[in-house]
């Protein structure tokens, strides 16, 4: 019999690969992840259809973490060939990180491309540089009399900041100021939660863009006009992540490495079984002691385990335990909130809109902060890697839409979505519903946690599931954060080095959120 232990992995998105990666490679415990869909990648997933790709989300490779950083280039060298900005290679922490002669004519589609950040606002049916600049253009567009009162309220929210950042709107308006908040952060932000910005904690804010405030935007601005020197490290330590200049892609979406993760993890002697959703948790001595789980045809597998990672929604996961489970501990997991996201591709002969030199737009994506439509974003996959688009003298889109799933939008047939995204984006101007060639629907449950509904004693919650000693919640639904994709990795690695280290203390993974600074960095 053998005495090697095994480590259950509840879900195969970036968290829960990472862990079964960093199991192999650096101990001799086996992984055996139990992905509940047939998809690997989870929100970072490839969408295929009819040739061409689509990233849902829209996923940056970008991270303040050198080892996050050199997790994906290590499987995915940085490639050698034209990137769409004026570079041949690029420069990772002083090294050349571009694939060698030998590499790439044995894995010519195992690399990353370098792209060119740029994302803008849609408002006024007009486009607006993200962040805000402060050039003639953007004068114009507001206005004089508009400048004066985003200035003004700025000035007046630093002199008199709201002393108790409760809510996201105390946030934004203590580092925007109230005219520059209303105008640019309070429709697109309602459009993904669909509450009020009062309503929503102030830690979503301090999570997603804690570095970003109107001094931050500006003085990079500043910096990025003046300087002479050309970006080449596309590290960019010094820069707000919401700021950055570049980042790498995946030449065939996020989902090509998560995909290749999975490759290596059963090459290695892992293992990855989809269709198999986890249902019950077996508890010995506040030990998960056997994982089941139960596929499409109702089959069902028990299977011991040594160590847990979960990164299934932690209502589901209180669920599936078999255990007297605390009145105010499962009121609180049935209150927690989810935001759902649909997305719409279309595949079109043309925009309507074009760069200012009638060229095509250059956008990964768009905000769109129109408040006379419900799309909240429009990707441009053309511009995320052109081998996402079959053929490349069409736009492939992908508008985006958040609701939950009793909302009438996500009930709606295929059909008639498709009808109503590209209305909606003809009556902005965007494009002709003549132009449109195809469309496709994806609908991804559970996308966002939101930091409303009962989050505010989410701490309970933590506190009760750590009493599961060899239970580690993980991922972005796994701990109810919204994470980022290096922000979930860096959670599995973290958990990871301590099984090995033989910690089984937990509380250093719920400090692994921020986009500032991350704690190896302190």
């Amino acid at each position: 019999m053998s005495d090697q232990k095994t480590a259950v992995i509840i879900g195969a998105g970036p968290a829960g690969l990472t862990a079964a990666l960093e199991f192999l490679r650096r101990s001799d415990i086996r992984p055996i992840v139990l992905e509940a869909s047939d998809e690997i990648g989870g929100i970072s997933r490839t969408i295929r259809y009819k040739g061409n790709r689509m990233d849902i989300g829209g996923h940056r490779f970008f991270s303040k973490s050198d080892r996050v950083m050199n997790w994906w280039t290590e499987l995915m060298p940085i490639s050698a060939e034209e990137n769409g900005n004026g570079d041949h290679s690029i420069r990772y922490q002083n090294k050349e990180r571009t694939v060698s002669a030998t590499d790439a004519a044995s894995h010519p589609d195992l690399v990353m491309l370098v792209r060119q950040r740029k994302s803008r606002i849609y408002f006024l049916r007009s486009f607006f540089d993200y962040p805000l600049s402060l050039s003639g253009k953007t004068l114009h567009q507001l206005g004089a009399w508009r400048m004066v009162r985003i200035g003004a309220s700025y000035l007046r929210a630093r002199l008199f900041p709201r002393k108790e950042e409760v809510t996201l709107e105390d946030f934004l308006i203590n580092r925007f100021g109230i005219e520059l908040y209303e105008t640019f952060f309070k429709s697109y932000t309602e459009k993904v939660w669909g509450v009020s910005c009062d309503k929503i904690s102030a830690a979503w804010g301090a999570q997603r863009i804690k570095g970003l405030s109107l001094r931050t935007a500006v003085a990079h601005f500043l910096k990025k006009a003046f300087s002479r020197k050309k970006m080449s490290d596309i590290s960019q330590k010094e820069t707000e992540t919401s700021l950055i200049e570049k980042f790498l892609y995946p030449k065939f979406g996020p989902g090509q490495l998560w995909e290749y993760v999975a490759e290596l993890v059963t090459e290695k002697g892992g293992c990855v079984q989809l269709g198999w959703r986890v249902n019950k948790l077996h508890v010995e001595n506040d030990r998960i002691s056997i994982v089941e789980a139960v596929n499409a045809s109702g089959e069902t597998s028990r299977i011991e385990a040594d160590y847990i990672f979960s990164t299934m929604p932690v209502r589901e996961l209180i669920n599936s335990l078999d255990v007297p489970v605390p009145p105010e501990i499962r009121a609180i997991s049935d209150g927690l909130v989810y935001r759902d996201f649909l997305t719409v591709g279309l595949l079109v002969n043309k925009l309507s809109v074009t760069e200012p030199d009638g060229s095509p737009l250059k956008d990964t994506w768009i905000y769109i902060q129109e408040p006379d439509v419900q799309v909240g974003r429009l990707q441009i996959f053309n511009n995320w890697s052109p081998y996402l688009v079959a053929d490349p003298s069409k736009v492939w889109i992908g508008l985006e839409y958040f609701c939950y799933d009793t909302d009438e939008l996500w009930r709606m047939p295929d059909e008639e979505i498709k009808k109503f995204a590209i209305a909606e984006v003809e009556k902005i101007g965007i494009l002709k519903s003549s132009d449109v060639l195809d469309a496709h629907v994806v609908r991804v449950p559970k996308t966002y946690p939101a930091y409303f509904g009962t989050y505010d004693r989410f701490d309970d919650i933590i506190r009760y599931m750590d009493r599961f000693e060899n239970l580690f919640l993980v991922g972005r639904n796994g701990m109810h954060k919204y994470n980022n994709q290096d922000h979930s990795m860096l959670t599995a690695m973290t958990a990871v080095d301590n099984i090995i280290a033989g910690n089984m203390d937990k509380s250093c993974l719920w400090e692994i959120n921020t986009e500032q600074e991350y704690h190896e960095e302190k």
